[in-house]
């Protein structure tokens, strides 16, 4: 086992993915970084906590003959892999030997890396593969009438019993519903490429919406609720001419390709709206953080790529930022009591601050409670059979302290989380999105 050393104090880099390059899936040199990088995690175990991936394996250590790695049989590695969603938060919040550090240990690239090498030797389920194609499965979804048979499907115990034993998706898990009249056509109208926006702080005021995959076809009125304080504040809000998934559900099975055939469709449009002075703004932080830090750390030469990841905010990043400014609308009309919000894992890892917190605390007669830890559902994790009792385990203790909070309303930056705390919740209570939340304050 190795001896633990002093954390690194200096600022933390990220190599960019070397994901091109054949020797990135090479087996014995992938299963070599995992045997050196799980050795120095369980000489340390701080990131247990976190997720699962990581008592996976320290059972895995604990279990085996010599109670070390190399004891550990190395398909067993696999287990660890497959518990990995890609949160981030070991690398930002709890690993002290991130790069520069010497040990330079980045556990969630390296579990990208044995996904890519996993869907490259051996591909992946037709569930998964499912699962992962976002853009196909919304656009037949919310199909008119179709839609309707899906939703009803979704929420039929008998139907929901097949699917589980036949497609391996768990009959407790939430699905989300979809709309036959998506974000997209909803803010069709909205091409005004003319419209002004008042610069404040690196905020140019005027704002191109990426719907993302969720936000067009699951929960539509996030997006509306976001045009609606944009404009209230006098952000002109345009949407983006075409667009298509992000890639982070291809990210998250290993299929870079898939992510680079997304890279291709989307930068382009962004790119152009970036030089024709529009901010981005993505509904959804997993959307927002693959431009921000996943593209741009796989293709750190590409110069479209890094434009767009530099203009891509965060919703309530962008509020904060105009707000510090001074450009910011207070006048609240409606208190919101207590509030229990869940900061999202791909919200935190953005390195923006705790900026939803701090935009509803400024909302009179409104109580905060923040809950930072993952709620484990990752947008496939938790409706896949074989994990989602884990996924409920790691959502226990959010569920627990909103049932002690007892608030007026609780939810997540990520709608999909928030969904997965009412379903930890069992009480027939439903999330409700901060913009939501928001926009009510604003009474409009």
């Amino acid at each position: 086992m190795a001896a633990i050393k002093e954390g690194n104090l200096e600022a933390p880099t990220r190599h960019p993915l070397d994901w091109k390059n054949p020797e990135f899936y090479d087996e014995g040199k992938v299963f070599a970084e995992m045997e050196r990088v799980f050795d120095l995690c369980h000489g340390c175990r701080r990131c247990v906590s976190l997720c699962n991936a990581f008592p996976t394996l320290f059972d895995l250590v604990d279990e085996s003959d010599t109670m070390e790695v190399d004891g550990v049989d190395k398909q067993d590695y696999w287990k660890v892999v497959d518990h990995c969603y890609l949160c981030d938060l070991c690398y930002m919040t709890k690993c002290p030997y991130i790069p520069p550090h010497e040990w330079n240990i980045d556990f969630p690239h390296l579990m990208l890396r044995a996904k890519a090498l996993k869907f490259k030797t051996r591909g992946a389920s037709l569930r998964d593969r499912f699962l992962s194609s976002t853009d196909a499965v919304g656009k037949y979804a919310s199909l008119p009438v179709i839609v309707n048979v899906v939703n009803t499907a979704n929420k039929t115990k008998p139907v929901r019993t097949v699917m589980q034993k036949i497609a391996g998706i768990d009959d407790d898990a939430i699905l989300p519903e979809y709309h036959s009249k998506t974000l997209r056509d909803r803010l069709q109208d909205r091409r005004d490429t003319n419209a002004r926006g008042e610069p404040a702080g690196r905020t140019r005021g005027r704002v191109a919406l990426f719907a993302t995959c969720y936000g067009n076809y699951n929960e539509p009125h996030i997006g509306e609720d976001l045009v609606a304080v944009f404009e209230h504040n006098d952000i002109p809000v345009t949407i983006a001419e075409r667009e298509q998934c992000c890639g982070m559900p291809k990210l998250e099975l290993g299929d870079l390709e898939a992510v680079n055939a997304a890279k291709e469709a989307n930068i382009p449009v962004l790119a152009k709206l970036v030089d024709a002075g529009w901010d981005i703004v993505a509904p959804v932080p997993s959307c927002a953080l693959m431009f921000k830090q996943e593209l741009p750390l796989m293709y750190p030469d590409d110069a479209e790529v890094q434009k767009v990841g530099q203009a891509i905010f965060d919703p309530f990043e962008y509020l904060a930022i105009r707000e510090k400014a001074g450009k910011m609308k207070t006048d609240f009309k409606k208190p919101l009591g207590k509030v229990s919000y869940h900061a999202a894992c791909h919200q935190r890892v953005q390195n923006v601050g705790r900026k939803t917190f701090d935009i509803l605390k400024m909302i009179p007669d409104t109580e905060v409670d923040i809950i930072e830890r993952c709620s484990g559902h990752d947008g496939t994790y938790a409706v896949k059979a074989e994990f989602h009792d884990v996924s409920m385990k790691i959502v226990r203790p959010i569920a627990s302290k909103i049932k002690q909070s007892q608030p007026d309303h609780y939810g997540s930056d990520c709608p999909m989380a928030g969904h997965q705390i009412e379903n930890g919740l069992k009480d027939g209570s439903k999330p409700e999105h901060p913009m939501t939340l928001l926009r009510k304050a604003y009474g409009i």
